[in-house]
């Protein structure tokens, strides 16, 4: 067989060529994009994660930068020049205690149930708030739990990872960083609720469960 029957049909462009395509696709996507999807899209034989190293250390410094989301990556605002972007910023809605501390389980316990959701909470998790949370796409269904009835658990999604800045879970906060950003109340309501638990039992929310037996 000869040499021109061995060599690839087409030779992958320069590095430097693979950088400039992998800027595109990640400016022109909202999304976040995988090493996989690059991939798909590049010609082939690129290198997407030579090519992502390469974009990450052009915009080290810069008003822009690459930034790792879970298994994705994404182009973002320098953290210290978000204040120029607060006059564009869309004002959200304010999630609700439950819903707050209902995130908060999933996200320092996940895989996590309902039923260990509310063990944790000491109260009934309403379907408005699973679904509130579902529909903003910071938590998703995970993989059913093998204990008898097979219950489904929850897990946070890499949209939650990318709204909140973080690479993985492992970035998330402590309570008091929590508490200082105003994400939880140091105390609870005039009068209390009795469908909210005490501000004592919240640093429970912010421990991570005991390993398993197994």
């Amino acid at each position: 067989m000869s040499d021109a029957q061995t060599d690839p049909l087409f030779e992958a462009p320069p590095l430097a060529e693979q950088e400039r395509m992998v800027e595109a696709i990640l400016f022109a996507t909202a999304a976040p994009v995988t090493v996989a999807d690059l991939h798909a899209r590049l010609p082939h034989g690129c290198d997407a994660p030579a090519a992502l190293d390469l974009l990450r250390r052009r915009y080290e410094g810069r008003g822009v930068r690459l930034v790792r989301v879970g298994d994705a990556y994404a182009i973002r605002t320098a953290p210290d020049l978000a204040f120029l972007m607060t006059r564009e910023t869309v004002e959200t809605r304010k999630l609700s205690r439950a819903a707050i501390e209902t995130l908060a389980i999933v996200a320092y316990h996940q895989p996590v149930t309902r039923a260990e959701i509310e063990e944790i909470r000491g109260v009934s998790v309403s379907r408005g708030t699973v679904e509130q949370l579902l529909e903003l796409d910071w938590i998703k269904l995970g993989r059913r739990r093998d204990t008898p009835g097979r219950p489904v658990t929850f897990v946070v999604t890499r949209n939650f990872l990318d709204q909140f800045g973080l690479e993985s879970p492992r970035d998330l906060p402590g309570l008091k960083e929590l508490r200082a950003a105003g994400l939880l109340d140091s105390a609870p309501p005039p009068g209390g609720d009795p469908d909210l638990p005490e501000e004592d039992g919240q640093d429970e929310l912010f421990t991570p469960p005991p390993p398993d037996d197994d």
